[in-house]
């Protein structure tokens, strides 16, 4: 099997300190998708389909850097085979959703916002202090709860139904992706109910 993740050292940018201290900006900025209130959204100018597209380039760009953040950290040498096998499983499911995006995009006649390059998400997400699979998992479970409450936070801000159900199903999948990596990490399943949004 080949790996489609590069080596760190390819990127010239990681090293492997500080990694989760700018882990936080990734947290904030999945988040951000979702602390758009559905008043918000409503007042917005332009059609119904306008800022459903609004909310899906968002939607996108949480999907490019969920992809990005598993390849680079899958190519740093710190995961052992059956953690970069579910890093693998996982940044499929993320290609998976930014394909659907980019063609509900493109068929509602947007431009589907590029990713940024490895470099720069690595930069922004402070990969530099990657120093053990424990934290590359801890990274992982704050980007997946972040994604997964900006998918909820938005699905009342959509005007589609159609979009609704997609997002419940990027919602869905995201808490997948936290609860496995939760149950990896060793954390207990939290006592109260409503999780995320």
């Amino acid at each position: 099997m080949t790996s489609e993740f590069p080596k760190a050292t390819d990127l010239g940018v990681i090293e492997r300190r500080g990694f989760l201290r700018n882990a936080g900006f990734m947290v904030v900025s999945l988040s951000a998708i979702g602390a758009a209130s559905p008043v918000a959204a409503a007042t917005q100018t332009g059609s119904d389909s306008e800022s459903d597209v609004n909310v899906m380039q968002g939607a996108l760009a949480i999907e490019h850097e969920g992809i990005a953040a598993y390849r680079i950290a899958g190519g740093s040498g710190l995961l052992t085979p059956g953690t970069l096998k579910i890093a693998t499983i996982f940044m499929g499911h993320h290609q998976q959703h930014r394909d659907s995006l980019e063609a509900l995009i493109q068929k509602a006649g947007g431009s589907p916002v590029a990713p940024k390059s490895d470099s720069q998400y690595a930069q922004e997400l402070n990969l530099s202090a990657l120093k053990s699979e424990g934290d590359v998992i801890a990274l992982a479970t704050k980007l997946e709860q972040g994604a997964t409450n900006a998918y909820a936070g938005q699905v009342a801000a959509l005007q589609s139904h159609q979009l609704t159900h997609l997002f419940t199903q990027l919602c869905a999948d995201e808490a997948v992706h936290w609860a496995t990596l939760n149950n990896a990490m060793g954390v207990p399943i939290p006592a109260k109910a409503y999780l995320f949004g």
